[in-house]
């Protein structure tokens, strides 16, 4: 029996999330062997070349001037900035905890837009976003038993993403996303590069761990596959609470993996975080608004170094 176009883009969004979580595991996994800024180096290096030759194949590097664009270079460097302090929390906090805090990014998003772009927002949505940040001060805990500061890098790099998800959508319709994909890769490979020294400098790689890095490159490739093939096929107010599967995914992977397992506070702050999410996403449906929460559960959705 054939699958609506909104049931395939839910499973595509599934997929989707499975990709980029697999990757954040690996990267994590990785970390215990070398440092991030060498992570970023390596993973950054497969994924230009991968992306790059998809963006040649597809005739996207034909438009190599539109680097140069200032929303391009602003992009560019809110994904760096996301994706440095991203990767120094994933090593430091169990992987469940990072994606949870970024759970809060569409939110951030949304406060964004309206603080910067004067986009409408009624109180409904306010006290969403206040309720949502008030589940990631439960993650946090800030003054309290079991806080840890790379709580906060965890929320700079939604600080950082936010930046870098308010400038896409500013970015002209004619530059191909490939291109703006391929530049942001090769300029998080040009950081892995610049942050080896203070970070610890290199370690001899393992065929093993090399093979690692090229795949979590490859997942992030296929997660980027498939949320697009999600966004073209269903409504993205159907898809978009589909994307909050990758935090099961983080849970799952982080107890078979690292052996982490979440604690009450962890769980509680997600879910404020998540329902508060949803609602904002049900307020922007029903006033038939902008979909500004939405817009954040495309490729964007979390940094990931392209």
């Amino acid at each position: 029996m054939a699958l609506s176009p909104n049931i395939r883009s839910a499973l595509f969004m599934l997929v989707a999330m499975a990709g980029f979580t697999f990757n954040d595991a690996i990267t994590k996994y990785s970390s215990e062997s070398m440092n991030m800024a060498q992570v970023m180096l390596v993973r950054g290096a497969f994924a230009s070349l991968f992306v790059g030759l998809l963006a040649w194949r597809n005739g996207a590097l034909a438009q190599l001037g539109s680097m140069l664009q200032p929303l391009v270079a602003i992009r560019v460097m809110g994904e760096a900035g996301g994706t440095v302090t991203f990767l120094i929390a994933l090593a430091h906090l169990p992987i469940a905890n990072v994606s949870s805090v970024l759970q809060a990014l569409p939110l951030a998003v949304t406060m964004g837009a309206a603080l910067v772009f004067n986009e409408g927002v009624g109180w409904r949505r306010w006290l969403a976003i206040a309720v949502g940040f008030t589940g990631v001060l439960i993650i946090v805990r800030p003054g309290f038993e079991g806080f840890s500061v790379f709580s906060l890098v965890a929320l700079a790099s939604v600080a950082c993403c936010t930046v870098r998800d308010l400038a896409t959508r500013r970015i002209p319709s004619d530059i191909p996303s490939l291109l703006v994909s391929t530049a942001t890769a090769v300029a998080m490979t040009i950081v892995g590069a610049i942050l080896l020294t203070p970070m610890g400098g290199w370690t001899p790689l393992s065929g093993h761990a090399t093979a690692l890095l090229a795949l979590a490159a490859v997942l992030v490739l296929i997660g980027y596959q498939f949320i697009i093939m999600a966004m073209r096929a269903g409504e993205i107010s159907f898809i978009a609470p589909f994307r909050y599967t990758s935090l099961l995914w983080s849970i799952v992977l982080g107890l078979i993996i690292f052996g982490d397992m979440p604690d009450l506070l962890m769980i509680t702050g997600a879910t404020i975080i998540i329902g508060s999410g949803l609602y904002a996403l049900y307020r922007e449906r029903v006033v038939g608004r902008r979909r500004i929460v939405a817009e954040s559960t495309g490729p964007s959705m979390a940094p990931d170094g392209i």
